[in-house]
């Protein structure tokens, strides 16, 4: 898949752009808050349908804009070449493409992926574990509609028994109706998330490998990453959840929430057998989270058979040469990749087309390269 034509109107600070892309390789140059970001989550938002920022979209509407609009002429391996228009206002949004109106979360997420890299991203590893979970719900509801298909529906029964909760837990014939549905999506999860982290976590080492700088020290054999599925509980059949459900009861109703189940999953980073949040060195974070978001774009390729644009927000001038030299050899497929950055690309090779971006205004320049 490849953006070749963009077009913003009111999309944050951007007040009105409209750029072809050339190429494989673009390049956003600028001084920070000028909008390259806004431009690559302007982007990102075809894959999900939401901000990779978490923004809501009212956010997303530029400051005293009636409303934004975004439009996005693709190439695509299986659609041929298409245009994907969104539209916000106060009170809504609107997607249209080829296929008509989307009308449903189901019928559109995955089809044109992207993988965003951020320099925000070390946050995966040291934040909390609603950001891995974020991540994982992401990558597997992208390829896979009964995964979101569970995931909405889990997510709704535990508010509906929160709610509950927080009445008293009086109404224990409403509560066991929510908990049987609560065990029902949650065994689904848990299944599919085993599976999924599973693959995910082979594409992660292999990334990782690619990525690793070569060592001639004596018995060096090279830094082995991993990745863990990490289940609230061990639990895993229907009747088990609903039963961890009923025994947790009297301390849900004391705290008003439920406690337990894949809301409070969470995934672990490895590094030679230890968690890379307590052991990795920030450089080795960082390379850790860049192999993941290669694994993500693996996984998306495998599944969907669509080749993910890669989104890279201020992060290829924090590699070292060699780890960078190392990441475009990485690449497979030759995937489209736009990437932003204070000063100009390094020397690798590689055509670039640069777009200078200055207070909302992004204005092509010569192609560089070397």
């Amino acid at each position: 898949m490849r953006f070749r034509q963009v077009t913003l109107q009111g999309f944050r600070n951007l007040p009105l752009v409209s750029v072809g892309l050339t190429g494989t390789r673009t390049f956003l140059c600028g001084a920070n808050a000028q909008g390259k970001t806004n431009f690559l989550e302007a982007l990102g938002y075809v894959t999900a349908l939401r901000s990779f920022r978490g923004a809501e979209s009212r956010a997303l509407i530029g400051l005293g804009q009636p409303q934004t609009g975004l439009a996005f002429e693709i190439e695509h391996e299986q659609f041929g070449e298409g245009r994907i228009t969104v539209t916000f206002t106060p009170q809504g949004r609107e997607v249209s493409w080829e296929q008509g109106r989307v009308t449903r979360l189901a019928d559109f997420i995955g089809k044109f992926p992207t993988v965003v890299f951020s320099s925000q991203d070390n946050q995966f590893l040291r934040g909390s574990p609603s950001l891995r979970r974020r991540w994982l719900d992401l990558t597997l509801a992208a390829m896979d509609p009964s995964y979101l298909t569970a995931l909405q529906s889990y997510t709704r029964a535990v508010a509906e028994r929160n709610m509950l909760l927080k009445q008293g837990g009086r109404d224990a014939g409403a509560l066991e109706a929510f908990e049987h549905e609560l065990a029902v999506h949650a065994a689904t999860l848990v299944t599919k998330r085993t599976g999924g982290v599973i693959e995910l976590s082979e594409l992660f080492r292999t990334a990782h490998a690619r990525l690793v700088p070569e060592s001639s020290a004596p018995g060096f054999t090279g830094e082995q990453a991993g990745l863990i599925y990490a289940p609230d509980s061990t639990v895993a059949t229907r009747g088990e959840f609903a039963g961890l459900l009923v025994a947790s009861r009297a301390r849900d109703t004391l705290l008003k929430s439920t406690q337990r189940g894949p809301h409070r999953d969470d995934l672990d980073l490895l590094l030679d057998g230890r968690s890379a949040r307590q052991f990795a060195s920030e450089g080795q974070q960082r390379c850790l989270v860049i192999a993941l978001r290669l694994a993500q774009a693996a996984y998306f390729k495998r599944k969907g058979g669509i080749t993910p644009v890669l989104l890279c927000d201020d992060v290829l001038g924090e590699l070292d040469p060699e780890r960078r030299k190392k990441f475009w050899a990485s690449l497979e497929g030759e995937p489209q990749v736009i990437a932003t950055g204070t000063s100009l690309p390094p020397a690798d090779g590689a055509m670039w087309q640069v777009l200078h971006v200055d207070r909302g205004t992004i204005l092509a320049a010569a192609a560089m390269g070397s």
